[in-house]
């Protein structure tokens, strides 16, 4: 699948406003047992000034219906979901995505998407394949403190 989707099928939209999400905030959907993964929604957290971001994981009801929905491996989570304004973005597009969305500084980090497609890819490519082995795996999914638990969908 591509790495940018428009979503407006009304399966999608069942799909997601049945598990909690209204469609209308940029969501991230991440794998929730994969250290690497939760350091990103927390480094997003801590910059995301605005609160634009709201947050679930892979493993959860939502995560398993987008995952379903956009025909990916329900079980090993290559890819965070980024969706914003109606675009789905996964891989680097995703990261970009986010980048672009929080702001200066961090919409500069946007300047290596002029790089072709298969150079992100392979790049992304060697962090997914090696993130558990590098970073580390939980037992459990991440648990949001109470400070940010509103901006998750469990």
């Amino acid at each position: 699948m591509a790495g940018d989707q428009k979503y407006k099928s009304s399966d999608y939209v069942a799909a997601v406003q049945h598990n909690g999400w209204s469609g209308k905030d940029p969501l991230i959907v991440f794998d929730g047992v994969c250290v690497l993964c939760s350091r990103f929604i927390h480094w997003v957290l801590a910059h995301d000034h605005e609160k634009q971001f709201v947050f679930t994981t892979a493993q959860s009801s939502l995560g398993q219906a987008l995952y379903r929905h956009f025909e990916l491996n329900t079980e090993e989570f290559e890819t965070n979901l980024v969706i914003v304004d109606g675009q789905v973005k996964m891989r680097m597009q995703a990261f970009f995505l986010v980048c672009k969305t929080i702001g200066y500084p961090w919409r500069f980090v946007c300047v290596f998407d002029v790089l072709p497609n298969v150079v992100l890819d392979w790049f992304y490519e060697r962090i997914k394949r090696n993130r558990y082995w590098v970073f580390g795996q939980r037992e459990t999914c991440m648990v949001p403190g109470p400070d940010v638990q509103d901006r998750f969908i469990l």
